[in-house]
């Protein structure tokens, strides 16, 4: 054989391979490849569409959480005010409750004094007859001289 035909016989059998090969192998080759390209494509617009989720999610959350630290400020500074309202309330309970403790031992002291007095006026009435009797030396009777003893008590 000459160098020529096993070159054509060669060129033949390069050209049935090829054909068989873009026949029946290279197709599934090229679908597989397609099909992950796909894939990949798909899973690229998938990873964008999860990112600008991601930041939409994250946006929501920034909102969320200045709306919830400005509620938060807002509770706060009702919880002050009302804990201040209640303390004035308590400074005028207790003012009042004061007051009227004062004037309880005002009027407790008022009575005691004027109790006071008019033991201190039974006691000189007491006395008083007792310095007659002994000045006049003789029995000066209570009983008898009861209106003489409540005029000389008013007096005092």
């Amino acid at each position: 054989m000459s160098i020529t035909g096993t070159l054509i016989v060669q060129i033949i059998v390069f050209l049935l391979l090829a054909a068989f090969t873009m026949k029946f192998v290279w197709p599934p080759i090229t679908k597989a490849l397609d099909e992950r390209a796909q894939k990949v494509a798909d899973g690229l617009a998938a990873a964008d569409k999860a990112k600008s989720e991601l930041a939409a999610a994250n946006q929501r959350v920034e909102q969320e959480l200045a709306a919830t630290r400005s509620e938060n400020a807002q509770r706060l500074a009702d919880a002050e005010r009302r804990g201040q309202l209640i303390v004035e309330e308590a400074k005028a309970r207790a003012s009042d409750e004061g007051a009227k403790i004062i004037a309880a031992a005002r009027a407790e002291a008022e009575q005691q004094m004027v109790q006071a007095r008019e033991a201190l006026r039974d006691d000189v009435a007491r006395l008083a007859v007792r310095g007659a009797e002994q000045i006049l030396r003789k029995e000066v009777n209570p009983a008898v001289h009861a209106d003489l003893l409540a005029r000389l008590k008013t007096e005092l």
